[in-house]
């Protein structure tokens, strides 16, 4: 039975007997339909690298606003999906958000066989792609439902930490698949490298042909079975306190999740019109981005609360999380641990690219960064380790946070963030200004490992504190909210890096985001490790 009409995972009898099966089901379909959609949601960051590897007709920092695009798309659509389950049902969610990623993995794939396609295609793909960011969100949340209150540590690390392998799972295989016709006549023809690349196992030099557009077509392969596990294998849980309304079944719930992702994408599609440049069919009206955001998320949240019927009922009891000031603390500190991750692994790989493969030579007194260096480490080869440990600690930082408290663990990572940020600003602007940039890659790339060491612990941590802080019924929409607003570091940090880089100051981004840290670093202390706070170490 799909439908589970009771629900009890407090109660250890009815665990044992079978809640805990159940649950383990639904988080082991659960994980790779995460992974899946964290995959689709990154792939730019990988695509942009071979696109300007392929002699693309586009600059560095359009193709940063690829993976920006992505990235504000995401994050948007996390905010109707924090409300998805109470109004949908878990299986219904998650087979419709994971089945719709194949529309940006098609697209993607048949925009990427011609070089010629217009910029706007690549910008609605990218659009597209935000799905995979929304349905974070949605599965968190459900999962946090099936796991008692003890256990929740654990079952939303795993959720998170192997859905976050989306990342590394991407940016392994898709340059993998992109070195042969894996889809034959029907994948389309080959292309042929300006300059080189690499997968995980080396470099591949110029000359080389490559399929780029396979990193679209992948997906389906695992996609198109994960349809049916998830529709045969994955349960509702139809009680007052998750899912009280389930009348009207699939079709209507569909509708519903269909009609609340069409204003997320408006409000996003809006709100990227506003900050882009006219260069990359922007308004070119130069509003701050920071500004734009919170216009983004306060007309999404408005536009939300104004369906009508049974959805503005339970959006009503749902929205009372934005009464409590702990989601706001906790949606800062999520920034900084989750936002931090995906925002350096949009952007990384580009990154790496930009500063490391090209020599930065005086030209006529001035500084130029156009020169390749044929010395320069392959961003395709070393891009994919750091969210790999990033996602393979973060169900550590869940296990360790349920012994010791999520708030002493935040706070260890926060100030580890707040060193290697300065230091990997120092690494990078050496290299920005040096001929030869490749000397100064290896104390780069460690200190970013670091840093997603440390953001991936802090990822579970925080997702422990939540947990412990919020009631029940408001713990799924608090955890979908926060991941929400952490998933805008997607869109800020590619498009700050690509801002920077434009004025040949990259390491002004990290400096920045130093003193961010530090904010945290105080903002934690007081709420959550001060004995007089409300909760202590949660």
């Amino acid at each position: 039975m799909s439908d589970l009409k009771q629900w009890e995972p407090e109660q250890q009898t009815f665990w044992d007997s079978r809640g805990r099966a159940i649950a383990n089901c639904n988080l082991w379909i659960s994980i790779p339909s995460l992974l899946c959609g964290f995959a689709v949601w990154m792939q730019w960051s990988i695509i942009t690298v071979q696109m300007l590897n392929l002699g693309f007709p586009y600059q560095a920092g359009d193709l940063f606003s690829l993976a920006a695009i992505a990235g504000l798309t995401g994050a948007t659509l996390r905010i109707p999906a924090s409300f998805f389950i109470r109004l949908c049902g878990g299986r219904y969610t998650i087979f419709l958000t994971t089945s719709l990623l194949m529309l940006p993995a098609i697209g993607t794939g048949l925009a990427l066989q011609d070089q010629n396609t217009p910029f706007w295609v690549f910008q609605l793909m990218a659009l597209l792609s935000g799905i995979g960011g929304g349905n974070f969100a949605a599965s968190m949340s459900n999962i946090s439902f099936f796991y008692p209150r003890k256990q929740q540590g654990l079952a939303l690390g795993l959720n998170a930490g192997l859905g976050n392998f989306g990342v590394t799972s991407m940016q392994i295989l898709v340059p993998l698949f992109m070195t042969f016709g894996a889809f034959g006549a029907l994948g389309g023809d080959p292309m042929v490298l300006k300059s080189a690349s690499g997968t995980l196992i080396g470099a591949i030099p110029a000359g080389t042909e490559t399929w780029i557009q396979n990193a679209g077509f992948v997906w389906l392969l695992l996609l198109i079975p994960l349809a049916f596990a998830i529709w045969f294998g994955m349960n509702n849980i139809n009680t007052a306190e998750v899912t009280p309304n389930l009348a009207g079944g699939a079709p209507r719930s569909f509708a519903i999740i269909i009609a609340m992702m069409l204003i997320g994408f408006a409000t996003s599609a809006l709100g990227l019109w506003l900050i882009m440049p006219a260069s990359v069919n922007g308004s070119g009206f130069g509003i701050p981005k920071e500004l734009v955001l919170v216009l983004v998320l306060f007309a999404t949240v408005m536009l939300l609360k104004a369906l009508p019927g049974t959805i503005r009922t339970s959006l009503d009891r749902q929205y009372k999380i934005f009464n409590n000031k702990h989601t706001w603390v906790m949606s800062v500190l999520y920034v900084m641990t989750f936002g931090s991750f995906i925002g350096f692994s949009a952007a990384f790989p580009l990154s790496i690219q930009v500063i490391f493969g090209f020599s930065h030579v005086p030209v006529d007194g001035v500084m130029t960064h156009n020169t390749l260096n044929p010395n320069g480490p392959s961003a395709l080869t070393y891009a994919w380790i750091a969210p790999f440990i990033g996602a393979l600690i973060r169900p550590v930082g869940g296990w360790v946070s349920d012994k010791f408290g999520g708030a002493l663990v935040t706070q260890m990572c926060a100030i580890a963030m707040v060193i290697l940020s300065i230091v990997a600003a120092y690494y990078m602007h050496m290299a920005y200004q040096s001929a030869s940039p490749e000397q100064y890659f290896a104390p780069f790339f460690l200190v970013f490992l670091g840093l997603f060491a440390a953001s991936g612990m802090g990822n579970g941590s925080t997702f422990c504190s939540i947990a412990n802080i919020f009631p029940k019924e408001q713990a799924g929409p608090a955890l979908g909210w926060t991941s929400a607003v952490a998933g805008y570091g997607a869109f800020y940090i590619p498009q700050v890096f690509g801002e920077q880089i434009k004025a040949a100051t990259p390491e002004y981004a990290m400096l920045g985001f130093a003193v961010f840290y530090l904010v945290c670093v105080l903002l934690n202390w007081w709420f959550y490790l001060r004995k007089q706070g409300e909760f202590y170490n949660p």
